[in-house]
């Protein structure tokens, strides 16, 4: 039961650390590439609102990594972001040729999904990773939390300098 708690607390901490990257990936660094109509996205209020949905597919794919990882001996901030890296990569590279093959989307949105997505999956293994090698998860929550604080204060930064 003690393993499942601490399997449990580092997936909320790869959860938080990928949050804070995406809020800095797309309201950042990314936001103007949303503001143009387009028949491939949804308008920016209805995406908004859906945000939370896409954060449960960032909680499934952490699954799979935590599934993964402790039973491939993958422990440590570097092996655990190689391996997303790896994952990430595979995952979004095949999401985005197959989008690429039969949507309206813009192959500059599709580069940057697929570079993006792939960093958050390597950000997500990395703490995984880091947290499967420790038992004790203080200095990894201060990591995350100042990782997460940066992203989001970039993020605003972005928004108001302007981006792509």
């Amino acid at each position: 039961m003690k393993r499942v708690r601490h399997l449990v607390k580092i997936s909320l901490l790869a959860m938080l650390a990928t949050v804070g990257f995406d809020l800095f990936l797309h309201s950042g660094v990314l936001a103007g590439l949303y503001s143009s109509p387009s028949p491939f996205l949804l308008p920016a209020e209805e995406a908004f609102r859906l945000i939370p949905v896409g954060y449960l597919a960032f909680l499934l794919l952490i699954v799979l990594l935590i599934w993964l990882m402790p039973r491939l001996g993958i422990l440590g901030w570097r092996p655990g972001l190689t391996f997303g890296l790896k994952l990430g990569a595979l995952i979004w590279g095949s999401l985005t040729l197959g989008l690429l093959s039969i949507s309206t989307a813009s192959p500059i949105l599709m580069v940057a999904w697929f570079l993006g997505q792939t960093a958050e999956l390597g950000i997500a293994g990395m703490v995984l990773g880091s947290g499967l090698a420790s038992t004790r998860l203080r200095p990894l929550l201060v990591r995350v939390a100042v990782f997460f604080a940066v992203m989001v204060a970039l993020a605003i930064v972005f928004q108001n300098i302007g981006n792509f």
